[in-house]
């Protein structure tokens, strides 16, 4: 029997539902509270549930689960141009429903909670980064109005504060003295919540074989494997390991015409932190072997291609090896890329 393909369109207090019955060809929407959708979906048999990938749809996913329902998440950006006319609820609704019904539809990997967990903690710890780095650019700015010049870089300002405070305070007036003081607090503070986040995720990464796994593979860290575990849901939902690579971000946008296509840059699509992760990780990979010592295949790269080039391609593999040890449950071998081209 074919099973009904129900979409929701989830918000904070008011759901909307979109189907076709699968007996009469009737289009069916409901308008239903949110402390009503869970018992309306306990009482219907098991359907086809589909959502935007947004804000509390993992965890209505996983709710939806233990009523024997699947739950497929859609990206928000594949829904949209299905949105007839005004956007209303009951329109989001119907462009979700018709947006599942398209051929090579891609779907978001749902996350168990353990994962969103670690994400979390990584979504925490960017955010007092980028503070950090406000109240330090503040700093240094305040101190440069007055003739005082601190160099770029957390780690090389914080060696130069000290010489810096001594001086200002013999030239500036105790009331900026005590404000650029608290200043300087406000920094350190920031500074140890990190370390606090990075040390839960250190936790976490002990306690996660596959992360363990995952950190194995040169130019992989902390930071990266445990986001990079967090992320991808299941490992097998993606089909190969370049269609992980392509869901990243990291393999060559195309163009064309008449049959002629161009490729481009890397796409950049998907998700832009964990990219980043694993760039600056291709980036430290390239830097220890342009020697040529550890990876000849790598310094041959670096001969014939831009440096940026290079680190994009050893991101794209880094990606692709990932991929490799976690949805066959293998080990990094160092011989697979001492014979890689």
């Amino acid at each position: 029997m074919e099973r009904t393909v129900i979409a929701v369109d989830i918000a904070k207090k008011v759901f909307q539902l979109h189907w076709v019955d699968v007996e009469t060809g009737c289009i069916e929407r409901l308008r239903l509270k949110r402390a009503k959708l869970l018992e309306w979906f306990a009482n219907r048999t098991t359907a086809l549930v589909e959502m935007e990938a947004c804000g509390g749809a993992h965890d209505w996913a996983r709710a939806l689960f233990e009523f024997g329902h699947e739950v497929r998440l859609i990206s928000p950006r594949k829904v949209r141009p299905f949105v007839q006319r005004n956007k209303t609820d009951a329109a989001d609704a119907q462009a979700i429903w018709t947006a599942s019904q398209q051929p090579g539809m891609r779907f978001v990997p749902v996350k168990t909670e353990a994962q969103q967990i670690v994400l979390s903690l990584h979504r925490l710890r960017a955010q007092l980064m980028k503070t950090r780095i406000m109240q330090t650019n503040e700093l240094r700015g305040l101190l440069y109005e007055f003739g005082i010049v601190l160099p770029e870089g957390r780690v090389a300002l914080l060696g130069a504060l000290p010489d810096a405070m001594s001086d200002a305070r013999v030239r500036l007036p105790p009331m900026l003295m005590d404000s650029l003081d608290e200043q300087v607090r406000r920094i350190q503070q920031l500074q140890a919540d990190i370390d606090i986040i990075e040390r839960r995720l250190s936790q976490q990464m002990r306690d996660i074989p596959a992360c363990k796994a995952v950190a194995q593979i040169p130019g992989v860290g902390l930071l990266t494997a445990t986001a990079v575990v967090a992320s991808m849901g299941t490992p097998t939902a993606f089909k190969d390991a370049r269609e992980f690579a392509a869901w990243v971000g990291l393999v060559p946008r195309q163009t064309g015409t008449g049959g002629r296509v161009k490729q481009l840059g890397i796409s950049k699509r998907g998700d832009a932190y964990l990219r980043t992760l694993l760039m600056h990780g291709a980036r430290s990979v390239v830097i220890r072997s342009k020697d040529g010592s550890t990876w000849p295949w790598l310094a041959a790269l670096l001969q014939r291609r831009p440096y940026s080039v290079a680190v994009a391609a050893v991101a794209n593999k880094l990606a692709r090896t990932i991929w490799a040890v976690l949805a066959r449950g293998q080990v990094w071998r160092p011989e697979a890329w001492q014979a890689a081209r």
